[in-house]
């Protein structure tokens, strides 16, 4: 994938499944039954997706389906509960009706000047509280992912975190996976394995191309989040990219780079890009799984994500 352009890799892959009978492995009962399936295994499986033969593809389906249902139960209640909490928490209401309503933090700070050293504590005139949203106000979530061989786990939490924030009935979540083609997989988000296959890995990457798809799904920018999942290594217009990237940021989309979204440590990516990303005050940084859905949390509320990655993750923004 590094040395080739797609459409001669797609034909040795093909090669090497038929001459080294890897076909037959796949259709094998036993070795399914046999296999440890991972998230590694299934980014495997979804690079051959398009070489594999019908049969072989339906066994490749079964590893694939093992796999995200136990992604679905370690992350998907996590993700909805965390981001519904998060956005009956981004109300904000001045009299709240019990002590459990009460945001603490934001209290504090809004009473700083009542403080008494004498008694060590703060004697707060105006409380600030939760209120419940409107179901009205829904946000709107953009997962823009890189599908180039490289972010392949990255793919697959993708998909698997995208359903679950589909499913938050306040939340109006997209999904688009592109290379240097963009694929919009939101009418799939009820099945992650419909997802998934619906990606392509490999090929080059077009980041200008894919963001200005994205642009054109957000229609309440000061109520929308975007989050880019590449390791930014542009092959399309980087000057546009970055000028997209600001003007988003100007009209009040949050826009937030995640340079990996895997349990992997620090991944490669373009340190330039990176740096120039965070002249413009946009967080990157790499997330692992678990992390994601208080991420998602903290962009709900509105939150200094940079800040919360470095005190959460113990890495700070990308530079």
């Amino acid at each position: 994938r590094s040395y080739f352009p797609s459409t001669v890799v797609q034909v040795m892959q093909k090669d090497a499944l038929r001459r080294l009978n890897l076909t037959r492995l796949l259709l094998e009962p036993e070795m399914l039954e046999a296999v440890e399936p991972d998230v590694h295994l299934v980014g495997t499986l979804l690079s051959l997706n398009r070489v594999m033969p019908e049969k072989a593809r339906e066994s490749a389906r079964a590893v694939v389906r093992k796999v995200v249902d136990e992604l679905e139960r370690r992350l998907a209640q996590r993700t909805r509960t965390a981001v519904t909490g998060a956005l009956d928490r981004a109300a904000r209401t001045h009299r709240p009706r019990r002590v459990a309503e009460i945001d603490w933090d934001r209290t504090i700070r809004a009473n700083l000047r009542n403080y008494l050293p004498e008694a060590g504590t703060v004697v707060p005139d105006r409380l600030v509280g939760y209120a419940r949203r409107q179901r009205a106000m829904q946000r709107e979530v953009v997962l823009c992912v890189d599908q180039s061989g490289s972010m392949a786990a990255s793919v697959v939490y993708s998909g698997v975190f995208a359903a679950a924030l589909a499913s938050v009935r306040s939340l109006k979540t997209s999904l688009v996976v592109f290379d240097t083609s963009v694929v919009d997989l939101t009418a799939h988000l009820h099945d992650p394995v419909e997802v998934l296959f619906g990606t392509q890995l490999g090929g080059g990457t077009d980041i200008n191309r894919a963001l200005a798809y994205a642009e054109g799904l957000i229609t309440r920018p000061s109520d929308s989040i975007l989050i880019l999942i590449s390791d930014l290594h542009e092959g399309g217009v980087r000057e546009e990219m970055l000028r997209r990237m600001a003007a988003m940021t100007a009209s009040g989309v949050q826009v937030i780079v995640l340079l990996a979204l895997s349990d992997e440590g620090q991944p490669s990516y373009d340190h330039d890009n990176a740096a120039a990303l965070a002249a413009l005050n946009i967080p990157a940084f790499a997330c692992t799984p678990d992390a994601f859905p208080d991420l998602m949390a903290a962009a709900v509320e509105r939150r200094d994500v940079a800040a919360w990655a470095e005190r959460r993750l113990g890495v700070p923004s990308a530079r």
